[in-house]
């Protein structure tokens, strides 16, 4: 592993050479790919467009158009002034070409992967996928993408996605201070799945912890995230392994690689519609793999996974489960300093 100053300074960073602390130079999913990695979890290789790549190209560009002073200056309830500005940031990010070195890199770090393999490239940003706020969904993923050109092009995209009017207004409430926001890009090889779908290591429903709900379907996972398909879902007892529930629905569509690149939407035959997505084994075996990256992590965890035409299960991400950990550090009235003081409190009211 490189030492930490050198993975600061460099523009591409392996899984390999990442962990969870590597946020700053990583972004959240980056940072968690790296760990998971480094933890002997079944993750598909790849590298990371570090945040100080981002930076050096964003501050050239920041000179000219002062972007990050202009962010600064909104007003977190003025949309159509957040939706003008983050449109106009995002087209120069766009059309911005990149210095002639750094995209000399990211060719050679693609080169690696395979020749002209195909990708998902995902925004990292610093400040995602933390237990404090999770811009989940906020910035942009492209998956099946081929090709130098290809992979340039979305990385630029997916660097504008940081300016979109959600991810801005989003920050915007939380307070977030614009000058330490940086964003990372992921370049991963793609699974061809067969099934794919996302795992909870405690009920997203109730909040259990004692089971593991998994939700999934026929072909890439962007069905299940973009809302297109009801998944089959299996909830499992995490100590007796006993499938509780499994609800297996008519799944009408599936997203599979498209031959010119990206994601094509195709209806699934009739006979496959009502299947179940998942053989009993290959759900233990998911809950095993959840109960490990919860393990490692100690602390619940959202989980997407992809099983490939293989049978073999890969992890492409876990973030903290946030819904129910903010509930429950939040408390639930303000305590009283003695567990009476209220008693007393009310009759001195009284007396008066």
């Amino acid at each position: 592993m490189t030492s930490a100053s050198t993975r600061t300074q460099a523009p591409v960073i392996w899984f390999n050479d990442l962990g969870i602390h590597d946020r700053p130079v990583a972004g959240g999913k980056g940072a968690s790919l790296g760990e998971m990695t480094g933890a002997g979890l079944p993750i598909p290789p790849g590298f990371v467009i570090s945040t100080q790549a981002f930076n050096l190209w964003l501050h050239e560009l920041d000179q000219a158009h002062a972007i990050r002073s202009r962010i600064t200056a909104l007003d977190k309830d003025d949309l159509p002034a957040i939706q003008r500005c983050t449109a106009d940031i995002r087209a120069l990010i766009e059309h911005e070409p990149l210095s002639a070195q750094l995209h000399d890199i990211i060719a050679a770090s693609y080169a690696q992967l395979g020749t002209n393999v195909p990708v998902a490239v995902r925004s990292s940003a610093t400040s995602e996928d933390s237990a404090e706020a999770s811009f989940a969904g906020l910035q942009d993923t492209y998956l099946w993408i081929q090709g130098t050109d290809e992979l340039i092009s979305k990385v630029r995209s997916c660097w504008a996605s940081l300016y979109s009017p959600e991810s801005v207004s989003y920050r915007l409430r939380l307070n977030l201070p614009e000058a330490q926001l940086a964003m990372g890009v992921v370049v991963q090889r793609m699974v061809h799945s067969h099934t794919s779908g996302v795992m909870f290591t405690r009920s997203p429903t109730t909040g259990d912890r004692s089971v593991i709900t998994i939700e999934g379907s026929w072909g890439l996972g962007s069905a299940i995230v973009s809302g297109e398909v009801t998944p089959d879902r299996f909830v499992v007892n995490k100590v007796t392994g006993e499938i509780r529930t499994r609800v297996v629905a008519d799944k009408a569509i599936e997203h599979v690689p498209a031959v010119s690149g990206g994601v094509l939407e195709q209806e699934v035959s009739e006979e496959r519609r009502k299947q179940c997505s998942l053989a009993d084994a290959q759900i233990h075996a998911l809950v095993a793999l959840g109960k490990k990256v919860e393990q490692h992590y100690g602390s619940p965890q959202d989980i997407e996974w992809a099983l490939d035409q293989e049978g073999s299960i890969q992890l492409l991400q876990s973030r903290p489960e946030t819904v129910w950990a903010t509930k429950e550090r939040a408390p639930v009235a303000k305590p009283a300093a003695r567990p009476f003081d209220h008693i007393f409190n009310l009759m001195g009211g009284l007396k008066k």
